[in-house]
This record gives C-alpha cells, sequence and structure tokens, in this order.
C-alpha cells in the first residue's frame, strides 16, 4: 500500500508595501478581519528595527499565524531568512492566505523578484502588488520626490489611498497629477477610509511588466556579436519596461558621475515625442531634479540622490542610443571611480 503525501496547494500571497506612515498596518488589520471562520491566515512583517510593534497590533487568535523579521530590509538584505522564515510558514501553517508587510524602508520591486522565481512558484499564487500612500500627505513634495518613494509607486499594480476623508483641495490637486505621472504603470487607484476596502478588491492576479535590463548601449555595441551579455550587478546599466501601449525607457548611473548641468538640460529639453521625463543628476550646480511634461519644463535642485538616473515615458517605439550618448557626453569628471 502506498500512502500519497499531500503537497500544499499555492498560497494566496499579497504584498501590502507602502513609505513610512502610510497605512499599510492599518490596512492589514481591516484586510484580516474578512477571514472565513474555517480558514488560516498568515502574515509575515518585517520591521527596519530590533523591537518588533507592528506585530501586537494583529490577530492573536486562532486562525492568524504572524511571524516578525526584525532588523534590515527582507526586500534586499535579508533575502535568505526571509525565504527560511517564508518557507517554514507555508510548510508548517498551510495558510490558505498570506500577507507579507516589508518595511516602509523596502524596495517591494525586488522582494517582488524573488518571490515570482520558479523555485516559488508550486508554493505561491502572486496577487497584485499593493502600495499605501498618505492621501493626506501628497500635497508635500518631500516625499514626492523622495526615490524610494517613486520606487514603492512604480512596483504596484494597486495603490491604495489611505486617510482620504482628510484629504484636502491641494491633496486631491497632487492626486491626479500623480496618477497621470505614473499613467504608463496601468495602476488601479482605490481610496480607503481608516483601511476599509474590501478583500475582493485587490483580490487579483500579479501582472509582471515586461522588463528588460541590459548595460549601457555602448557596452553592448563594444561586445563581439557571439559574446553573451554580462550580469547586471552594478551600476551602469540602462533599462526598459513595456506595459500596453507605453514604454519607459531608464538610465541609473553611478552617483559619483557628475554632469554639466546646461549641457544635460539642452539634452533633455531637445527631446521630442514623449509623455514624461524624470530625472535626478549629480551636476556641476550640485543635485538636480528634472520633471518634465509636455506643458512644464520643471527643474531644482534637490537633495543628493543614491544615483544618477532618468526615466522618459514615450507611446512609440525607437533607437536610444543616440539619447544615452548625448547624455553621457554630458558628463565631466574625466576618470572613471570604482562603484
Amino acid at each position: 500500500m502506498h500512502l500519497k503525501i499531500l503537497q500544499p496547494s499555492q498560497v494566496k500571497t499579497h504584498i501590502i508595501s507602502g513609505f513610512l506612515g502610510a497605512g499599510k498596518t492599518t490596512l492589514l488589520q481591516k484586510l484580516l478581519a474578512q477571514k472565513p471562520e474555517h480558514e488560516v491566515w498568515a502574515v509575515l512583517m518585517n520591521e527596519f528595527g530590533q523591537i518588533g510593534v507592528d506585530q501586537q497590533l494583529l490577530p492573536q487568535g486562532d486562525g492568524y499565524e504572524v511571524k516578525e523579521l526584525l532588523g534590515g530590509c527582507l526586500c534586499c538584505t535579508g533575502q535568505l531568512p526571509m525565504q527560511i522564515a517564508l518557507s517554514r510558514l507555508i510548510q508548517e501553517k498551510n495558510p490558505d492566505r498570506l500577507f507579507i508587510e516589508p518595511t516602509g524602508l523596502g524596495h517591494p520591486a525586488q522582494l517582488l523578484e524573488q518571490l515570482t522565481e520558479p523555485q516559488w512558484h508550486a508554493q505561491i499564487d502572486m496577487r497584485a502588488l499593493v502600495t499605501v500612500v498618505d492621501g493626506s500627505r501628497l500635497h508635500d513634495e518631500k516625499w514626492g520626490n523622495h526615490n524610494l518613494y517613486q520606487d514603492q509607486l512604480k512596483a504596484a499594480q494597486i495603490v491604495v489611498i489611505s486617510h482620504a476623508d482628510v484629504m484636502t483641495e491641494i491633496d486631491q490637486s497632487a492626486l491626479l497629477k500623480l496618477k497621470d505621472e505614473y499613467l504608463a504603470y496601468s495602476q488601479t487607484w482605490l481610496p480607503a477610509v481608516k483601511g476599509d476596502l474590501l478583500l475582493s478588491q485587490i483580490d487579483l492576479p500579479y501582472v509582471g511588466l515586461e522588463r528588460k535590463i541590459q548595460p549601457l548601449i555602448q557596452i553592448q555595441k563594444q561586445l563581439p556579436a557571439n559574446e553573451p551579455l554580462p550580469e547586471i550587478r552594478q551600476l551602469p546599466y540602462h533599462y526598459i519596461e513595456s506595459s500596453q501601449d507605453y514604454t519607459v525607457a531608464g538610465w541609473k548611473f553611478s552617483k559619483r558621475w557628475q554632469f554639466d548641468f546646461y549641457d544635460l538640460l539642452d539634452v533633455l529639453c531637445e527631446q521630442q515625442d514623449w509623455l514624461r521625463i524624470k530625472g535626478i543628476f549629480h551636476t556641476n550646480q550640485g543635485w538636480m531634479n528634472f520633471n518634465f511634461n509636455p506643458q512644464d519644463l520643471n527643474y531644482k535642485s534637490g537633495e543628493e540622490g543614491i544615483d544618477n538616473r532618468i526615466e522618459i515615458i514615450t507611446q512609440t517605439d525607437r533607437d536610444w542610443s543616440n539619447f544615452e550618448s548625448a547624455v553621457l557626453n554630458c558628463r565631466i569628471d574625466q576618470v572613471e571611480k570604482p562603484q
């Protein structure tokens, strides 16, 4: 007689991301309250510090399993501990649904990339990634210009606007502008008051962007035709993301690279047939933020960035080599330093 070992079925898995204080835990509380009585739901939380607080705010009774990872960011520094904790949680508790709440200082795109690798396909049914944004702080440009804030928004398939009931007219105007800026990412925007959302509103299949990350185009041209592209591990690199009829072309360079501000401004102003240009550059006029739309070519000084970066959103395909060359020709530091 042969005994059949039952393998756990795929667990519907939700990533609830968002910047510091956005309202992730409040939303999670409301979602957990919708658990059917016969199901077991699990939560994997990540606190950047060494003392966990949010875990104590979640249900602790039967049918709930809450695991907390402390210290650092599971998105980028704790891959092995995260994978071990997640695997144990699934194998030992066999939950019907799983919620992952990374720290507000986390990069959900990196976490999503890990959990959509083939090794997890048999265990995880990834659902749409959710990013929570505090609607009452949309008027604060410091938040909107933060690199991490922008990265979390770009990773989102669903954006939940918390504190929607206390948004001012300025916040509402900023929300319309924000939706326009992230039009290429085909997101669903959901207002929420005190975290009140139905699970069905976010329980959608994960749909990934078609993304291609490669070395700089100039580097690619220097490689022999039969030589494979090197694996991307460090700056600089070039990437292209496609979604529906939109294309996002981007570049990231070391923060040590410095560019001539006026030469760079000329290059950006000369571009045609684009929907949005956004960039952060280390220039001879200091760190500068560029935020161009067809109506306004805005630029201003900003805080030091983690790298030089630029993105262009278009609805047409093009050969990006000329643009890359023009940007690199604006570089004024003579000797390339180690990353």
